[in-house]
């Protein structure tokens, strides 16, 4: 783990990077401000999950900076990179603090998420090309080629199927001439 981070100067987040993201990873920014994270959620004081993502593979997407969410979260998603997982400890007042809060969730509950930052996308309408898109572009390609690979060794293994067929008719009419050959001399 890496060090602690107390990104608001009054302990009330705290962020520990867990992994970090590859050096030419992109981060939010304002032309990237919506975000797709990974995340659980669980209560300091007990350790009980209150939720998570991970059960159903879901990511939950918002736009940074925005109060959509925690301002925790607000604060702590500028500060990531693209892969980078982080442990973010949220005092109650840069959570839900005394009201607002979810039914599983005391009031005055510190929090701590781990949180993975897996994509950063523009707003809809942006001039700017959506990672998103860029990426299902991406995953498009890499279908095609491998369905074009499947394809070949499936044209390949034809062509053998063929070559072996073609080679077993042959040496059955070699060995069926063999054959007339000592029946004739024979015969008479």
């Amino acid at each position: 783990m890496g060090d602690e981070l107390d990104l608001t100067g009054d302990g009330g987040v705290i962020k520990t990077i867990v992994r970090h993201a590859k050096a030419d990873a992109i981060a939010p920014t304002e032309n990237l401000p919506l975000v797709d994270v990974h995340y659980e959620g669980s209560l300091a004081e007990t350790g009980e999950v209150f939720d998570t993502t991970h059960e159903d593979n879901t990511l939950f997407s918002f736009e940074v900076g925005k109060g959509s969410v925690i301002k925790a979260w607000d604060i702590a998603l500028k500060t990531m990179k693209v892969g980078e997982v982080a442990k973010i400890i949220c005092k109650p007042d840069y959570a839900y603090g005394s009201a607002g809060s979810p039914p599983e969730i005391p009031p005055n509950s510190t929090l701590v998420f781990e949180v993975e930052l897996v994509a950063c996308r523009p707003r809809k309408g942006s001039n700017i090309a959506s990672v998103s898109e860029e990426r299902a572009r991406l995953e498009e390609l890499k279908r095609q080629r491998e369905m074009a690979a499947a394809t070949k060794e499936e044209e390949k293994k034809k062509r053998e199927e063929a070559k072996a067929a073609a080679a077993a008719r042959v040496q059955a009419k070699l060995d069926a001439k063999k054959g007339q050959g000592k029946g004739k001399g024979k015969a008479k």
